[in-house]
């Protein structure tokens, strides 16, 4: 997983992303190969994670931080790939090794098999300060914990992007519906302080006619991000008439771009009504699916009680 923002002054409250978008293969495989090496020659066993920090324009990298044990970060990814850590530990500490131990979700492969994500999750951090008027939603050299107002959030799941992204933001903030500001003008400046509000004044940047480039140079957020945010505000920009909304490649387009039902008919201008009409039309309908940790290659399996095969046995 990987940070959205650049290395900031504290590493406590960044927008985080899972599996990691922008690392090329030998990216990955570099920092996987030197936290393998970091682990074994600490002597680690458990639940370990390693944070580095990475020159995009070579392989240039430093280790920041190395937790030993469960933390936020190992409760995330957890929770992202449905690898259960802390369930591993234990057993690890215990005495048993990797290959004895089933995947508890498939029932069929062992805990060696590194999870595989055909999904992205976001966790976008929440600022809680309306009730604390001493703070800045500057982030600062100076630690925010979560009881001074900064909690972590809520997880955010998705198929693309863009999905996760925008259900992040509403899970964030019930008065966001989603990637879009209402502010008429940003200044350079808001986009080059990293403040809770940054990620909705990016939004004002692209309809002002920010490049890509420039808001590079001020946020120094990778392009493959931008060019996301982009991709968002110009389908609001295209297709905000209620002729367009009403086909149905560009309703799909809209749910798979993470736009809510409140976003559709604010920005279509269309009755709820209308579009639950569109919906039954087109055979467009909610859905959910598991997360089986092996992006869907191998079918659930179905554990049978132990009490079940017993009777089975002594039948």
């Amino acid at each position: 997983m990987e940070n959205m923002d650049p290395l900031p002054l504290r590493t406590d409250y960044p927008i985080v992303i899972a599996p990691s978008q922008t690392l090329s293969s030998d990216e990955y495989n570099l920092l996987r190969s030197v936290s393998i090496k970091v682990v074994r020659h600490l002597g680690i066993i458990g639940t370990c994670n390693v944070q580095f920090a990475l020159n995009p324009l070579c392989m240039e990298y430093y280790i920041i931080k190395v937790n030993a044990g469960l933390s936020c970060s190992s409760e995330f990814a957890s929770k992202a790939t449905g690898y259960p850590l802390a369930y591993i530990t234990a057993k690890l500490v215990l005495g048993l090794n990797l290959v004895e131990l089933t995947n508890n979700i498939t029932n069929q492969t062992c805990a060696c098999f590194e999870p595989s994500l055909d999904y992205i999750v976001i966790l976008i951090p929440k600022w809680n300060l309306d009730k604390y008027d001493q703070y800045s939603n500057k982030i600062e050299s100076s630690s925010k914990k979560s009881t001074d107002g900064v909690t972590d959030g809520d997880k955010s799941i998705g198929r693309s992007f863009e999905e996760a992204f925008q259900n992040a933001l509403r899970m964030v903030d019930h008065d966001i519906i989603g990637f879009h500001s209402d502010a008429p003008t940003i200044a350079d400046e808001e986009l080059i302080i990293c403040r809770a509000e940054r990620v909705l004044n990016i939004a004002t940047a692209i309809r002002q006619g920010y490049t890509i480039e420039r808001l590079f140079d001020l946020t120094k957020i990778d392009r493959w991000y931008l060019y996301k945010f982009e991709a968002i505000i110009k389908f609001i920009v295209e297709h905000s008439h209620p002729s367009t909304i009403k086909h149905k490649f560009i309703l799909r387009e809209a749910k798979h771009l993470g736009f809510s039902d409140q976003q559709i008919v604010k920005y279509s201008r269309i009755t709820e009504l209308k579009l639950r009409v569109l919906y039954d039309q087109y055979g467009i309908q909610p859905f959910r699916k598991q997360i089986d940790t092996l992006s869907g290659p191998i079918k659930r399996r179905r554990k049978r009680p132990e009490t079940a095969i017993k009777r089975r046995l002594t039948m």
